[in-house]
């Protein structure tokens, strides 16, 4: 095989959709694999519907999820007088004859078709103009497009993922290929850029496999060997739809202020229409790219499952050192008013600590800020339900003799925590439950967390007690007012 060259072509119409992401992950695991390119081509040749800075926003998600690109970025609108150089070309093969027909006729007769409920397809009106009435019609000036006329038979190409694929050109209308104002359709522009581009393989969506027939008629009519073609499932929400650019999950933009780990994101979205054939799911990016097969593509469209996502984001959150991690919270942290730069940065072990001991509850990087605050910061409001449940005279006793017993443990360790605990329960004749809710609720405002000798003994004793004993008061000032 020649080197592979595959690319990624998004129109900057919108952010990167959840769909452009996955074809990207396929052509860059695909080019990896097989030591190819990976070409970024922005399609850009629609004026009304590209916007800049949509470029800016695509190239920023691509670098986020890592998928560096090997050339380009190369955009279709400076590249007129390419679009040219073939359309010349393809007159010159007799293939191509200009169509007069204005847009009004064309939709009229899209209309009477509608109305006698029969497929629309181009007549050919301009097809049947005599040489004369062609010249006549030039010399005035009158706009035309130029349209690819389909030949009779069937056209067909292997589909990498699908097998054989046939298609009747009966069936196919005769294509405009370039409008009246000189601009190259998509389907023109797409087969001159990937034949200057050396593209050897088109992975892309099955939605395009419609195009394809189109784009190998254009490749013949132009003497040009087509590339090979993969078509991927679609990816559908849970509704089975396809997920649409207003969906809360179409962009992969969003996916990184929500506390996604990039890896996980592509980890994820590479299972979508694809496995490696053996029992792995969640996979490191050389993993990824050593597996990556397109024979192990599936046929049927993948659905999005946003609770499955978050299990992997889950698992490659557990991968992670807490240093890294640690680096990743900090500044989340500082901007939440939680801590400042100087304190993470002199108790960074610390920190460090505390993600250990969180990660395995989080499922996103944000969740580590609100599970985080308590050990840096004093409740300022406890649980509701926790309070009605937990909170009344006899726990403000109860939280104040445990502090005291607290404050006489020669060492504050998990060990000699769970054992005053338990002896003061078994004292006052309680359960220990009775003294391990309220203390968690006392200490953290909340009722859930991580296991609670651990999360005492690195708060540690002082800031544990103050805290308890602050609860205890707040318990008697409640009671007293009401």
């Amino acid at each position: 095989m020649s080197e592979v060259r595959v690319r990624i072509a998004p129109s900057p119409s919108g952010f990167l959709h959840v769909g452009t992401a996955r074809t990207a992950i396929f052509n860059w695991l695909f080019a990896r694999h097989n030591g190819g390119k990976f070409i970024l081509r922005i399609e850009d040749t629609d004026e009304e519907r590209s916007d800049s800075a949509m470029v800016e926003a695509i190239t920023d998600s691509l670098k986020w999820l890592g998928l560096n690109w090997d050339e380009g970025p190369i955009f279709q609108s400076q590249r007129w007088d390419r679009y040219t150089h073939y359309l010349d070309r393809i007159k010159q093969s007799g293939r191509v004859y200009p169509c007069f027909c204005t847009p009004a006729e064309l939709q009229a007769k899209r209309e009477e078709a509608q109305k006698n409920k029969t497929d629309y397809r181009y007549d050919r009106t301009c097809l049947r103009l005599s040489p004369d009435e062609i010249k006549k019609k030039l010399d005035a000036g009158i706009p035309h497009a130029w349209r690819l006329q389909i030949p009779d038979g069937e056209t067909r190409f292997t589909d990498l993922v699908y097998g054989e694929m046939v298609k009747q050109n009966k069936d196919l209308e005769d294509l405009i290929i370039c409008r009246s104002d000189g601009r190259p359709i998509y389907n023109f522009a797409v087969v001159v850029d990937d034949h200057e581009m050396g593209i050897t393989h088109v992975i892309r969506g099955n939605d395009h496999q419609t195009n394809t027939f189109k784009q190998v008629l254009i490749y013949d009519a132009l003497g040009f060997p087509a590339p090979e073609m993969a078509h991927l499932p679609l990816i559908f929400d849970q509704r089975k739809k396809k997920i649409s650019k207003r969906d809360k999950a179409a962009n992969a933009s969003d996916y990184a202020k929500e506390g996604y780990l990039p890896e996980a994101v592509v980890n994820y979205l590479a299972m979508l229409g694809w496995s490696p054939k053996d029992d792995r799911e969640i996979m490191t990016l050389p993993e990824l790219i050593e597996a990556f097969d397109l024979r192990g593509a599936n046929k049927s469209n993948a659905i999005f499952d946003p609770v499955k996502m978050r299990h992997f984001n889950a698992e490659h959150i557990r991968r992670k050192t807490n240093h890294d991690l640690a680096v990743m919270v900090a500044p989340l942290l500082i901007a939440a008013d939680i801590s400042t730069k100087y304190g993470l940065e002199t108790r960074w072990r610390y920190l460090m600590d505390v993600i250990g001991l969180l990660k395995d509850r989080c499922g996103l990087i944000n969740e580590f800020v609100e599970q985080a605050a308590c050990f840096f910061q004093p409740p300022t409001a406890y649980d509701a339900e926790g309070k009605q449940k937990h909170f009344n005279v006899e726990t403000a006793d109860r939280l104040d003799k445990l502090a005291d017993v607290f404050d006489g443990l020669a060492d504050f360790t998990h060990d000699a925590v769970e054992a005053a605990l338990n002896n003061l329960a078994e004292t006052l004749g309680v359960k220990a439950a009775q003294l391990i809710h309220p203390v968690r609720l006392a200490v953290t405002g909340r009722t859930k967390g991580p296991g609670l000798y651990e999360l005492l003994v690195l708060i540690g004793r002082q800031e544990t007690t103050a805290r308890m004993r602050a609860a205890a008061r707040y318990i008697r000032d409640t009671q007293a007012k009401g």
